[in-house]
């Protein structure tokens, strides 16, 4: 089935389908495994140091003639160096997130690259199309890593957005298979980002103790923490209960940053520390139950939202 609308006329793709720029997930094996399946493969250069976020781009072009492209934390440092790789390199997508896209976008855009931003409401929505992005991501409360601190659920914020905006919508947060992907469109997003279904992928570069989690969780086993320095949907965990009694103890910014320490995600996500480590997932995990090639789960999210799509709803 061919689908043509300005959401894959904008990322040169087949299918409207964005694997999301993860830390400790997403390099090179990911981003153009699902560029080659025929959605847009990002690099997640939030785990990355600039010289090694220049090696995945690297690997990433050998690896596929498609379109991929980085997810850039705009509150991380070196950015002036991850930018500067990214124009060097001649990526052609950005992604932008955790910031003000004010900062980067016109730089960007005069270089030929397209940036689109991921927002938590319809009030930064619109300061992204103001300074100048492609597209926003609306990024519902339901996703993982870092959130909103709003708790807009995607079916609340997506049509939300999608009024606000004239630029295309991208729905990210709850989206693991088609007929959410089908709902999230109906909505009025015109694409979808998919982040933890990408995360039990064989060619995520996370942890195997991390994906096996993944898909053993259940209803609930996430939440929402650490609204006092960044919001972030965390699997619950040790480390986890940690931070719950830091915060409902009313520990201090200071405080949270102590426990919360240096590469806790790393320990976690990339290293498989079950207990001490931090992991960061979406709700949508509870859906999750194999590890699969990510073609495969292009794939059947593609046909899933298909058979959605060419469906009477009276039938169900």
């Amino acid at each position: 089935m061919n689908f043509d609308n300005r959401v894959t006329r904008l990322l040169g793709v087949k299918y409207p389908i964005v694997q999301a720029g993860m830390v400790w997930a997403s390099g090179w094996r990911l981003a153009s495994a699902v560029s080659n399946a025929g959605g847009l493969g990002l690099i997640g250069s939030g785990s990355m140091y600039p010289d090694v976020l220049l090696e995945h781009i690297r690997k990433c072009n050998k690896a596929t003639a498609m379109p991929f492209g980085v997810n850039v934390p705009l509150m991380y440092p070196d950015i002036d160096k991850v930018f500067q790789i990214i124009i060097d390199e001649n990526v052609k997508i950005v992604f932008t997130s955790a910031g003000n896209p004010a900062a980067w976008t016109g730089i960007l855009k005069e270089k030929g690259i397209r940036v689109v931003h991921v927002v938590s409401s319809s009030r930064f929505a619109m300061k992204a199309e103001a300074a100048g992005c492609d597209a926003v991501v609306a990024e519902g409360f339901e996703a993982g890593g870092h959130n909103g601190r709003e708790e807009t659920t995607s079916m609340v914020l997506v049509p939300a957005v999608s009024s606000a905006v004239k630029i295309p919508v991208i729905a990210a947060g709850g989206i693991a298979t088609g007929r959410q992907m089908f709902a999230a469109m109906a909505l009025g997003a015109e694409g979808v980002q998919v982040g933890t279904r990408f995360v039990a992928s064989e060619e995520a570069s996370s942890h195997a103790n991390f994906k096996s989690a993944l898909v053993k969780s259940a209803e609930g086993d996430t939440m929402l923490s650490l609204k006092k320095l960044v919001p972030v949907r965390l699997m619950k965990n040790k480390f986890f209960a940690e931070v719950l009694a830091a915060e409902q103890r009313g520990a201090s910014e200071d405080e949270l940053r102590t426990l919360l320490g240096r590469a806790r995600a790393k320990k976690g996500m990339f290293e498989g520390d079950l207990d001490e480590g931090e992991l960061e997932i979406g709700q949508v995990s509870s859906l999750v139950k194999d590890i699969l090639p990510a073609e495969k789960i292009l794939r059947n999210l593609w046909s899933e939202f298909v058979s959605a799509m060419e469906t009477p709803f009276l039938k169900h």
